[in-house]
């Protein structure tokens, strides 16, 4: 219906400022005429909407302008306790059940229909204690010290801002701040010992580290292509979450997927599929992949 949209656009323009027309057409699947007719609608019912052309132009609510009424429906409340309860299966935080109780009875959201389940993302206790720590640290904006092992197998010791934690790639990072080199990295929890929350204080605000992460500071990122047995087609896609971006008579497919190159998950996997499925690219993965079979056979043979 127009008036929700009209909600809804009234509340993107809030949290996002400044939007092309194009972007919220896009956005809200609409034509950027359509966007251009709801704008007139809503300054006709009162709201300062200011519109400013060129490049760097779009449409913004004046900052004097704060929604009084209720906005959020019972849709919504359902999508927040659902948020809620999955966010909770990932993290054992007492803030969170609190928070969802509160939510639940004031909106009196019954079952929902859709359910996620992190729990895996709470992997084991250590990581658990990890995260609470460092959530600690962050609240306290002090400087956390550990040891960290990276991907080539080479510990050093590490003095970083704590900045924000990211459940991503099958594992939870610390998004820490370097103030000497004036950039974030990404450290993986599991590979972080002897974490201590230090008397340094932070030297600046990291509210919006997440503008700062890219792929460049991720984990080193490996697109891969190979060609696989039909037998193993459903493993591919419930294991690889990539795409099919090809399929034979025979049943054989080519399936693409891009993932983290120093994890061992998808490796090991890849590996237990044995010849039912041949790396295509890179050739770079496919000598790797040489290299550890014949350690296999070497490690096997029979010793003379």
């Amino acid at each position: 219906m127009k008036i929700d949209r009209l909600m809804a656009v009234t509340i993107y323009l809030l949290n996002h400022g400044k939007t092309s027309a194009q972007k919220l057409a896009e956005h809200f699947e609409v034509s950027p005429r359509t966007i251009m007719r709801d704008m007139e609608a809503l300054g006709q019912a009162g709201i300062p909407i200011v519109s400013t052309c060129g490049a760097e132009g779009g449409y913004e609510i004046l900052d004097t302008y704060v929604m009084e009424k209720q906005a959020a429906n019972h849709e919504d409340f359902h999508f927040i306790v659902a948020a809620l309860k999955s966010l909770a299966s990932a993290y054992a935080n007492k803030g969170i059940e609190r928070t969802l109780d509160k939510v639940a009875a004031l909106a009196d959201v019954p079952p929902g229909i859709v359910s996620v389940d992190f729990s895996v993302a709470g992997e084991k206790h250590e990581i658990n204690a990890a995260v609470q720590l460092l959530e600690r640290a962050i609240r306290q904006k002090k400087q956390v010290q550990f040891t960290y092992t990276n991907q080539q197998d080479e510990t050093k010791e590490r003095l970083v801002e704590p900045a924000g934690l990211i459940y991503k790639w099958y594992g939870w990072y610390l998004i820490g701040y370097y103030e000497k080199y004036q950039t974030y990295c990404m450290f993986k929890l599991v590979r972080m010992e002897q974490i201590v929350i230090t008397d340094l204080d932070c030297t600046k605000e990291h509210s919006s580290w997440e503008e700062h992460i890219g792929e460049k500071n991720a984990e080193k990122l490996i697109t891969v292509r190979l060609l696989g047995k039909q037998k193993v087609k459903a493993k591919c896609k419930e294991y690889l979450n990539g795409e099919m971006i090809k399929e034979y008579e025979n049943g054989d497919f080519e399936y693409c997927f891009t993932v983290p190159e120093g994890e061992a998950f998808w490796y090991g996997f890849l590996l237990s599929l044995g010849s039912d499925v041949r790396i295509l690219e890179p050739t770079r993965l496919v000598e790797r992949m040489l290299k550890t079979c014949n350690m296999f056979i070497e490690e096997y043979s029979e010793k003379d």
